[in-house]
């Protein structure tokens, strides 16, 4: 797909969802929230659905919680731009409810079909709703921070998938904001994973197979390699933030966006492309 058509294709689905009716949410809001970023990025960041700024606006986390999400991102050399953000739902549930199972089911097929559009190396989730998407029966609290391949049944063929908490949460409780930090911390390692993931998947498919032998079967050593982990966990950064103002960010080091060779730590920011 080109830079034109993926852009088309994009621009279709939020026509869609600008005009959507598939679910009760379509009588409250002022504007769908079809989501909105770089189409050429390799990470995706989904959260729950638009507030109240957001169905004012028709644009995802532009209120106090996005104001948080940039920080985040910020303290890992990354600007909003140069990721794509969206939301399970693209439409305010009422007085910020969360999401009913039948809306985030009326909603999933255009998520499902931005995914496929966007092809992300790395999926971040922000908050439970989103998560349960793509890690069914995790909880937040205990999953936030790791990473696990995505199911290409969500529409991401060959990614992985990074839990954060929903930026709001770290607004009502300091405490969650400190982690949020430290989880970020590791979501650079963890595109430098995925990339390694998806080169190793497209170098066995393109490999010649000896005639008997099972072609898949590389394929699916490949997807079902674990990641490695990210290289900050909640114990090693206990105390070493006392509040929640955010590390000191480091420039973005462009030299970070090839993979680094075998031995090497990886360098703890990158930029995605």
């Amino acid at each position: 797909m080109t830079d034109v058509e993926r852009q088309q294709a994009l621009e279709a689905i939020a026509a869609e969802v600008l005009a959507c009716t598939r679910c009760r949410l379509h009588e409250t809001r002022t504007k769908a929230v079809p989501g909105e970023g770089d189409p050429e990025t390799e990470v995706v960041l989904v959260g729950e659905g638009p507030g109240f700024n957001e169905d004012r606006g028709g644009r995802p986390f532009i209120g106090r919680a996005g104001d948080l999400l940039v920080k985040l991102l910020a303290s890992i050399g990354w600007r909003r731009e140069e990721v794509f953000i969206t939301n399970i739902v693209k439409c305010r549930p009422p007085d910020n409810r969360d999401p009913q199972p039948d809306e985030i089911a009326a909603c999933a097929p255009y998520l499902r079909r931005q995914l496929e559009v966007l092809d992300p190396a790395v999926i971040v989730t922000l908050g439970r709703h989103s998560m349960a998407r793509f890690m069914p029966g995790a909880r937040v609290s205990q999953a936030h921070g790791t990473v696990r391949p995505v199911d290409p049944e969500t529409g991401a063929r060959d990614a992985l998938v990074f839990a954060m908490y929903h930026p709001a949460a770290g607004l009502r409780t300091p405490a969650i904001e400190v982690e949020s930090y430290a989880d970020i911390a590791g979501v650079p390692a963890a595109l430098i994973d995925a990339r390694r993931r998806r080169e190793a998947v497209r170098a066995a498919a393109s490999t010649a197979v000896p005639e008997g032998v099972d072609a898949s079967a590389a394929i699916v050593e490949a997807l079902s390699a674990k990641p490695k982990p990210a290289p900050w966990t909640l114990a090693e950064t206990a105390g070493s933030h006392p509040s929640p103002a955010p590390p000191s960010p480091a420039p973005a080091s462009p030299a970070a966006t090839a993979a680094p060779s075998a031995g090497d730590d990886p360098a703890p920011q990158l930029t995605l492309f």
